[in-house]
């Protein structure tokens, strides 16, 4: 075993706490060590939209968005309903506004910008509707030049070979952003294709981490302390099996790839506790041409059916509300709804379009493998997906009643903010696959419910996915990692899904996942440089 260098800090993971954590960390003055198990920066950050969840940011106030902390506060409370969490909410609250505050500071943060993206439980005390998630600028490839390259590419550049482009976006924008400003405080050192194998005790303190580079393994010590911050086990097939509640081995994941828990293990084997390892940032998955899904974050026309052929839920609303629901149901009615089908028609496909242009028909491959199944009747559509067609038809004559009246008497579509702004988005919500301006529906009296008679008829399949798993090592309200008595481990934090998340079983808003990964990596540098007594 080869000895490496001794930093001050070192940082498992390159997402966005691990990225966010590392520059703040050298900012003030620690050498800094990232350690990065491929050869790509980003995680499933990178994947993302990059929103971030920040309730009375400053880029809230500089759009006109004025709310007290208390409403944000009371929202928390309400949604997450988990007395034992109430210190992180409100550690969160004010780390993500302070830390809006330093990271603007830094050229290459510039200016977040507010997304107005409603809250996703609507009814809870404190929700709003132009909800609280800001995300940062895009940045042009040419500004970042050869560190563009570390960023890890988009899941249609990963999966499908997508350029590209001269910019960019998302997640990958806070990324690249991330990766400049901590290379340039001259503190920061990262190295990629280094996996964390287990962390070093010295007593009762993490002094550092052994970690494998091609066959070498190597110590790094760390003189202030271990932040882990590399994502969660979404993709580990044996924990999955171990403590989920449907059979999933990850396949169906948007997470990174790379992501099988090896953070948490390790916290696990110093004697570190866990909480919500059943859980995970559910999303409903459209099944691509390839056999695997891509997140689906709401369906504005067509219906999902079960096995049984029937309807059984908003499918516009929030998606890890529709996950959790295609879960429970899964679990409990002895019907599957994992898959589940999206039934729709002709009239549908030509307003909302199927994968790309929506004056040309769907690319031929959705057909050839299956992904999407076309059919002259209902009654052959269900055949082909497997369904009882006395039971299809009859959802559909209920579904269609609603979309002449205009309101959905079982599942309320179209009703919430979530759902309206839906309706109205320029684009239909569904990442990659829907990415072409919707038509308008002048004629419809919820642009939600637009009847299913315009043969032929479509049906793709729908599966549950992830963004991540939730659940992990338990800490407290500054990161710690602690124990199962309660006490801190010495020397050891954890950030974004290597921790168990802050929101317990709920996911508040847009950007709660990536908000909180910054948020509780800035909370384990302030512990650690001793900055924590200022936050309140």
């Amino acid at each position: 075993m080869a000895g490496g260098e001794t930093y001050d800090v070192v940082v498992v993971g390159s997402g966005g706490g691990g990225l966010v954590g590392a520059y703040v960390a050298a900012s003030r003055g620690l050498r800094t060590l990232v350690i990065e198990k491929t050869d790509r920066v980003g995680g499933t950050t990178a994947y993302s939209g990059a929103g971030i969840w920040y309730p009375g940011s400053a880029p809230l106030e500089r759009a006109g968005v004025e709310e007290g902390p208390a409403d944000a506060r009371a929202y928390l409370r309400s949604v997450v309903a988990d007395g034992t969490r109430e210190r992180m909410q409100d550690a969160y609250l004010e780390a993500g506004r302070r830390l809006i505050d330093e990271l603007e500071q830094n050229p290459w943060f510039q200016s977040f910008v507010h997304g107005p993206v409603p809250d996703y439980f609507a009814s809870a005390p404190g929700a709003t509707l132009t909800g609280r998630t800001v995300f940062p600028p895009d940045v042009p490839v040419a500004d970042l030049g050869d560190r563009a390259d570390l960023v890890r590419g988009s899941i249609p550049r990963e999966r499908w070979g997508v350029e590209r482009g001269a910019v960019l976006t998302g997640g990958r924008a806070l990324i690249g952003r991330a990766l400049a400003a901590f290379l340039e405080t001259g503190n920061g050192t990262l190295l990629l294709e280094t996996r964390l194998e287990s962390l070093v005790l010295e007593g009762d303190r993490v002094v550092g981490v052994t970690a494998t580079s091609g066959d070498e393994e190597i110590t790094f010590r760390a003189a202030r302390g271990v932040l882990l911050a590399a994502g969660g086990f979404e993709r580990n097939a044996e924990l999955r099996a171990k403590y989920h509640p449907v059979p999933l081995d990850g396949t169906w994941s948007n997470g990174c790839p790379a992501n099988t828990g090896d953070a948490l293990q390790a916290g696990v084997a110093v004697g570190a506790a866990t909480d919500l390892l059943d859980e995970a940032w559910y999303a409903p998955g459209l099944v691509q041409p390839d056999g695997l899904p891509v997140f689906h974050s709401g369906t504005r026309g067509g219906i999902w059916v079960n096995g049984a052929g029937e309807r059984f839920m908003n499918e516009t609303r929030p998606y890890d509300q529709a996950g959790h629901e295609m879960v429970r149901l899964h679990s409990t009615t002895g019907v599957s709804h994992i898959p589940c089908h999206w039934v729709f028609d002709q009239r549908t496909l030509d307003r909302d379009s199927f994968g790309g242009d929506p004056e040309q028909p769907p690319n031929p491959a959705w057909f050839e493998s299956g992904a999407l199944k076309k059919a002259d009747t209902l009654e052959e559509l269900a055949g082909l997906i497997g369904v009882p067609y006395e039971a299809l038809l009859k959802t559909v004559e209920e579904f269609n009643g609603y979309a002449d009246s205009g309101v959905d008497e079982r599942f309320h579509r179209g009703e919430s903010p979530w759902d309206r702004m839906s309706s109205q988005i320029v684009g239909f919500p569904a990442g990659p696959v829907m990415n072409y301006p919707a038509k308008a529906s002048p004629d419809l009296a919820n642009p939600l419910l637009m009847p299913i008679g315009t043969a032929p008829f479509y049906a793709a399949t729908v599966v549950l996915s992830d963004i991540g798993t939730k659940g992990g090592l338990k800490t407290d309200e500054n990161a710690r990692v602690l124990r199962a008595d309660g006490g801190a481990i010495p020397g050891l934090y954890a950030a974004g899904n290597t921790a168990a998340a802050m929101s317990g079983r709920a996911y508040p808003g847009a950007g709660t996942p990536i908000g909180s990964s910054l948020a509780f990596a800035y909370r384990a540098v302030l512990d650690l440089v001793g900055e924590t007594e200022t936050t309140g």
